[in-house]
């Protein structure tokens, strides 16, 4: 079986290549990071609309270009060898996907077309603090329609025009559309790692909520809505760890150091073969994800806790030794070395981190065994 991209999708993703080097260069990056007043690259997200990758995988009845998931998968990568400082992972991979799993016809109507156009932009809001949140723990509830809780940390929360909530109605949690631009919502801009993905506290207090999907299905509806965005953020991470790998190799090609290239000696070789090993085994997992996202396969929980947890990996991996690989260099903000480390701390925690897709894989094969 052929789990290679067909001339069509690598059309696709050497021009998404192109317009990403031309639009999104370490400067434009730069520029997101050095302004505490700038959340994202507000030029580049109009640009990105007007390519139509914001509905890459949205049917052509609702506005989008009905290309197919695998397509969305190559666009993706290239987003994350440019750690392109845009909101399109919350808006695209969350919250259209949650859409077109659980939305209503008319929730679909009328909000799918304004995601593809890239007139608003939305996000995904489960976290309550520390630890994975469940039927018990959770707190944001919902009563008569109006929502009230807390969720910290929200991604692109600080920029985001519409959010899907997972809340408790009734003792049973389900999942609802807020508008944050409406009353009975107060946002807070927190700081982290990576200043290019806004991070927000949310605070609803008697916030008009809808809820989509059924009643009581929201931690369900949630589980498969980060199934599908594993697979799309190990595209990003994946492109990422690319990048980095080769930063690292052109580097060592150009850096002297003793009368010689530094990509001469057996240290560096060993970093850069790592570093590969490590890319291959997350691309195998990702493209693995890609076929099941894409086919709706019984195997896609199982290859999205695969694919989460090689890119997670190999990115970090990726980003940690291009630093090393550039020595005292690295470590300086002129270099570009830690703007894919932070993406690639971002991206490992932005969907639960590593150790709970671990946790959740080990379960799937126990199941799968029994069975």
């Amino acid at each position: 079986m052929n789990f290679d991209y067909s001339d069509d999708q690598k059309f696709l993703k050497n021009e998404a290549r192109k317009f990403l080097e031309a639009r999104c260069d370490s400067a434009a990056v730069r520029r997101v990071l050095n302004d505490d007043a700038v959340s994202f690259d507000k030029d580049l997200w109009k640009g990105v609309a007007e390519q139509g990758w914001l509905g890459a995988a949205i049917p052509e009845a609702f506005g989008g270009l009905g290309l197919g998931h695998v397509e969305l998968c190559a666009i993706a990568e290239e987003l994350g060898r440019a750690v392109a400082p845009i909101p399109f992972a919350s808006t695209v991979y969350f919250v259209a996907e949650a859409l077109l799993l659980a939305g209503s016809d008319a929730q679909k109507a009328d909000l799918l077309p304004k995601i593809a156009a890239g007139e608003i932009i939305g996000c995904y809001a489960t976290s309550e603090g520390p630890g994975v949140v469940d039927a018990k723990t959770l707190s944001a509830k919902v009563d008569g329609g109006k929502l009230t809780g807390v969720k910290i940390p929200v991604t692109d929360g600080d920029v985001a025009d519409i959010a899907l909530v997972l809340a408790s109605e009734g003792g049973k949690p389900g999942l609802f559309l807020v508008d944050l631009n409406g009353a009975g919502v107060e946002r807070e801009t927190l700081k982290s790692l990576d200043p290019t993905r806004g991070v927000a506290r949310l605070t609803f207090k008697g916030a008009p909520a809808t809820r989509v999907g059924d009643a009581g299905e929201g931690l369900s509806i949630s589980e498969q809505v980060f199934d599908r965005a594993a697979v799309l953020l190990a595209f990003e991470q994946t492109g990422g760890a690319d990048k980095c790998l080769e930063m690292a190799k052109q580097y060592s090609l150009e850096r002297y150091a003793f009368g010689r290239v530094i990509g001469g000696y057996q240290a560096i070789k060993h970093k850069l073969a790592d570093m590969y090993v490590k890319n291959e085994v997350a691309r195998s997992n990702a493209y693995y994800g890609a076929w099941a996202l894409n086919t709706n396969a019984p195997e896609l929980a199982t290859a999205a806790s695969a694919a989460r947890i090689a890119a997670s990996e190999a990115y970090w991996f990726a980003s940690k030794e291009n630093i090393q690989t550039h020595g005292g260099m690295g470590f300086t903000w002129e270099v570009d070395c830690h703007l894919y480390y932070r993406r690639s701390r971002q991206l490992a925690l932005v969907a639960h981190a590593p150790k709970v897709w671990k946790e959740r894989l080990v379960q799937q094969l126990e199941r799968k065994n029994a069975a």
